[in-house]
């Protein structure tokens, strides 16, 4: 059958609202409640370039299904717990929402969300960040942080010939995915003992927080030698407070991420290296997932890293990383 795609806003990168995604079957029945099956995505935050490639890859597994209807909406920043609490409970209380895959803010705040969308029969999948407690029947579809930052650190402390002062800029603490990379961080501190952590800093995930925290350490302790930042903004604001400072390739800068600002800092040298996820096997594999458990088809999904890679200005245009960097339906990252 001829299948349509049916979309009820337009999504702007840096302005959005929310939308919604749908795949139809232009004949035959819908499911028990006579409509197609209704699943709520929800990022961390919308307007940022990691989650709209979630966006795109969620999209994806909907329009690949079908009888399948996607909503996709978000806060504006990654610190509005409250805000993020809200929005779920609002999609949950409209009572048609069958699946429910979301990012939590904060790992212990969104716990009775999930335990909300349970007791009314709604399927949850978490994408990037769990919560704490992880009921042991929803997935989780994320990188392996611990691993990935270890690994990040590892090639700071390569690029500082194995010594130096570093600073540690986090971005919300709570979060899992931010305790996570702070682990992975500080093991490969452990394993790098050259390595001297002289300040830590959170960003609140802002970038305009991060550039001041950042100068703040660069006056604090003009010998700096490196920085490892935890997610997008962070990495963004360290970048312009070292491009400002005239320290861009005296003081490494390895982060997480790979938006367009990002990439063009690691082309001019200011960002040495970059931890880079693969959001858009995330939000298809959160949206096939849920997809499956709804319909009552395979068994139930373990935890599944969903992989990172470590790009620096060397490898950043092979076509391994390109597609990383540029997913689509089409043509997806593996």
């Amino acid at each position: 059958m001829k299948k349509v795609l049916t979309a009820t806003c337009v999504m702007l990168t840096l302005a959005a609202t929310g939308c919604s995604v749908g795949v139809r079957e232009q004949t035959g029945g819908g499911q028990e409640s006579g409509g197609p099956i209704k699943i709520a995505v929800v990022p961390k935050a919308i307007g940022f370039d990691f989650w709209e490639k979630v966006r795109v890859g969620a999209e994806c597994a909907g329009s690949k299904q079908q009888d399948v209807e996607l909503q996709w909406d978000g806060v504006s920043a990654e610190s509005d717990v409250s805000g993020q609490q809200s929005l779920l409970q609002d999609m949950l209380a409209q009572g048609n929402v069958k699946g429910l895959v979301y990012a939590a803010t904060d790992a212990k705040a969104l716990s009775d969300v999930t335990k909300t969308a349970q007791g009314q029969g709604t399927t949850v999948v978490n994408m990037d960040s769990g919560t704490t407690p992880q009921p042991p029947d929803v997935p989780v579809f994320a990188t392996n942080n611990v691993a990935a930052a270890e690994q990040g650190t590892d090639e700071l402390a390569r690029q500082l010939g194995g010594k130096g002062k570093v600073a540690f800029i986090e971005f919300q603490a709570g979060t899992s995915t931010n305790e996570t990379r702070g682990q992975g961080f500080k093991n490969g501190l452990a394993k790098n003992p050259g390595l001297q952590l002289v300040a830590q800093q959170s960003s609140d995930s802002d970038y305009n927080k991060a550039l001041q925290v950042t100068q703040d350490i660069l006056t604090a302790n003009p010998d700096l030698n490196g920085i490892y930042a935890a997610n997008e903004p962070s990495v963004l604001g360290a970048a312009e407070a070292v491009r400002q400072s005239g320290k861009t390739g005296q003081v490494k800068i390895i982060g997480w991420d790979t938006s367009e600002g990002q990439i063009q800092s690691l082309r001019d040298g200011v960002i040495t290296g970059l931890i880079a996820q693969n959001p858009f096997k995330m939000g298809y594999a959160a949206v096939n997932t849920a997809i499956a458990k709804i319909r009552g088809a395979g068994e139930q999904a373990p935890n599944t890293d969903t992989g990172a890679t470590l790009i620096t200005k060397e490898n950043l245009d092979s076509p391994e990383i390109q597609k990383l960097l540029n997913p689509s339906c089409e043509n997806p990252p593996q």
